[in-house]
């Protein structure tokens, strides 16, 4: 099978854009490949190893190497949360395995006051919590009313006893400066990542909603930085592969104030950041973010950005 031709046949624009970043045959082959079902075990609820036991007498279970030790790749394809005790009891949350890696580079710990500006469905917010052993407080904030609702529903299952929801535009949080110690900004975006899950990604993809998300993100960063104290990290992840949305997004924040980039060192495949996109060149600093194609993992595209203030 061609892949490239058959995503042609759903959206010949995405495909024009996207093989002058990346056009192996790998590329629009695991775009194309369903999602591997991935899980966290959440030590919030039980003990590691327990829940582990319990998962291993119905499903063979592959260790994700970037997080610490509670991510698991599922080796079965006809996997249904709804009907495992496990997920109803919180024991464990289903979560894309590359989406567990801003949480992990944000590195929350117990006692801290952080944002997460942008969190619904609030699987990363779990795992931020998860790793704070619930101790310190967590704003997590979305932009809609019903995504909320999901997230309040979804913190709860959790067991997440720190958590404040809100609901506001991201950029409220800009009147809070240097206020917290780490900010998550995993910013809505065009989700070519996601076509994975599902190709209605692919099929209402277009190029304006790009340039829409790029003046979002742009929008909400600055705000995520001058909410973050000095010395402060703050992170910021998409879930797609545009440079308009990544590496543009972070050198803007780059010109316009003094954040510093630190890089981030896991157990990944990546792909070079992009330096120069139509015609922009953008800052070599920016060799240190993390650009994830769906090839390079077997997982859904990414982007992470580790930002410090000084």
């Amino acid at each position: 099978m061609n892949y490239r031709e058959e995503f042609q046949k759903i959206n010949r624009k995405l495909v024009e854009r996207y093989a002058k970043l990346d056009d192996a045959e790998d590329f629009w082959a695991y775009l194309y490949k369903p999602l591997r079902p991935s899980i966290r075990i959440n030590t919030l609820k039980g003990n590691l190893d327990e829940i582990k036991s319990m998962l291993e007498e119905k499903f063979e279970l592959e260790r994700i190497p970037w997080t610490k030790g509670e991510g698991f790749f599922i080796k079965s394809h006809d996997v249904n949360f709804g009907q495992l005790i496990e997920y109803s009891l919180g024991l464990i949350i289903p979560q894309e395995a590359s989406s567990m890696i801003p949480p992990v580079v944000l590195d929350p710990k117990p006692g801290e006051l952080i944002l997460d500006m942008a969190a619904a469905p609030g699987s990363k917010t779990t795992q931020i919590a998860q790793y704070m052993d619930n101790e310190g407080c967590i704003i997590a904030n979305d932009a809609k009313q019903d995504r909320a609702n999901i997230l309040i529903a979804n913190l709860n299952r959790a067991g997440v006893l720190i958590a404040k929801v809100t609901v506001k535009d991201g950029a409220y949080y800009a009147k809070y400066e240097d206020t917290f110690d780490r900010v998550l900004l995993d910013a809505p975006c065009s989700s070519v990542g996601m076509i994975r899950k599902n190709f209605k990604f692919a099929k209402t993809w277009s190029l304006g909603k790009v340039y829409y998300h790029s003046r979002l993100q742009k929008r909400l960063i600055l705000a995520a930085y001058k909410a973050l104290k000095p010395g402060g990290v703050l992170v910021y992840s998409t879930c797609t592969v545009d440079p308009l949305e990544n590496e543009e997004v972070v050198d803007f924040l780059l010109q316009k104030t003094d954040a510093k980039l630190e890089k981030i060192k896991l157990p990944l495949k990546t792909t070079e950041p992009v330096l120069e996109w139509e015609g922009r060149k953008y800052s070599e600093e920016l060799k240190k973010t993390v650009r994830i194609h769906p090839q390079d993992n077997d997982t859904e595209a990414f982007y992470i950005a580790k930002i410090v203030k000084p």
